[in-house]
């Protein structure tokens, strides 16, 4: 079992950059394949970014492809994602999340275990 703790969220303006971090507990977080997903108000929880156990695979949704970037620290025991150009529609509660499988898997049901979430919000 894996806990996570996600901190670094805030108040931007559109174009600023923000950096997620998401703090394992545990000693087998690098038997993880880790993500992020985000939710925004009145919205379904939708997937951001994943990564695999020793980092070498990382994948996007489109809409942020080219901004945000995912990463691991396995001898921290971390999660990190760099955000940067931020829009008004990135606004959400973002959520690191853990899974066994290594396969890249984009669906929140496919994920064990979540964070509590961190709020982004960008004005414009």
């Amino acid at each position: 079992q894996v806990q996570l703790v996600e901190s670094g969220g805030g108040l931007v303006q559109a174009g600023d950059s923000l950096r997620l971090s998401c703090a394992a507990s545990g000693r087998t977080f690098s038997t993880y394949a880790m993500g992020w997903f985000r939710q925004a108000p009145g919205k379904e929880r939708e997937f951001v970014a994943g990564i695999n156990w020793t980092g070498s695979i990382t994948y996007y949704t489109d809409s942020v492809k080219g901004r945000f970037t995912i990463s691991r620290d396995n001898s921290k025991n971390t999660l990190a994602l760099q955000m940067i150009n931020l829009k008004a529609e990135d606004t959400a509660v973002y959520y690191c999340a853990a899974r066994r499988s290594s396969a890249e898997r984009t669906s929140s049901s496919d994920y064990d275990y979540w964070g509590q979430g961190a709020q982004v919000t960008v004005s414009s």
